[in-house]
């Protein structure tokens, strides 16, 4: 497998900082995390910066644009003050993704047809500024017409309806949601977007994913840190690449 052809594991460090928040104070620190992750071989860091500031803060964001020798993907609402930030640190990467303040965690794709003029407008300036954009969407082909339109490098396809069903043992409904994952990333490939996959991924569910050869980046976050409690983050992360590998 050649470097171009092999899949990219991106690591999301949000709930190291969610541990933090739960308590205050500065431990654990996201940050160490990214730096163990990414000499555990990830081939990116992910932090998404809500709105309400629930996990990662922008002092992290800061930080982690200083330590990292590897990419940082940095996940936001499309929100000036995100944009702000954004073009100030102008990151590798900036995926745009649904936020609700009432949400635990993402819940679906963003509804680009519903607001492409504004989204046009809103990713043009990052763009122009260095940084790849990416839409985090779910797995329908008006939806990635869309963020083709506006001018995205990236989709990335929201897995966590896959991974739920498959948790709840609803098979054929996990099946019936690979089969549109494998669909849709076949066709946001004929495109000439760039396939990223996320959301619920676990050793049980990455496999499956991580076999769709249009799928060039998978980024994994609750799970492996959830993992690093038992088993330490260094070897959960070689744990995921392995299985992700052997999918390959």
């Amino acid at each position: 497998m050649t470097d171009a052809s092999k899949l990219r594991l991106g690591v999301n460090i949000d709930h190291v900082a969610t541990l933090r928040n739960a308590r205050g104070g500065a431990v654990p620190c996201p940050v160490r995390a990214a730096l163990l992750a990414q000499e555990a071989g990830a081939d990116g860091i992910t932090a998404h910066l809500r709105e309400d500031r629930r996990h990662i803060r922008d002092a992290d964001i800061d930080a982690l644009m200083d330590a990292l020798a590897v990419p940082l993907n940095f996940e936001m609402a499309a929100t000036d003050e995100m944009a702000q930030i954004a073009l100030r640190l102008k990151p590798h990467a900036v995926c745009v993704v649904p936020e609700k303040r009432e949400e635990r965690t993402t819940e679906g794709g963003l509804d680009v047809v519903g607001s492409e003029p504004k989204l046009a407008d809103y990713i043009a300036p990052l763009r122009e500024a260095g940084s790849r954009v990416s839409i985090f969407i779910g797995a329908d082909a008006a939806q990635i017409d869309a963020a083709a339109r506006i001018g995205a490098a990236v989709i990335e396809l929201h897995t966590g309806a896959y991974c739920d069903a498959h948790a709840e043992g609803r098979f054929d409904a996990r099946d019936a949601e690979l089969a549109a994952l494998s669909e849709m990333a076949t066709y946001a490939h004929s495109l000439g977007l760039e396939v990223h996959a996320g959301h619920g991924l676990t050793f049980d569910t990455v496999a499956p994913i991580a076999a769709l050869p249009e799928v060039m980046e998978l980024n994994i976050g609750h799970f492996l840190i959830g993992e690093a409690v038992f088993m330490g983050l260094a070897p959960a992360i070689a744990e995921m690449r392995r299985r992700m590998d052997a999918a390959r």
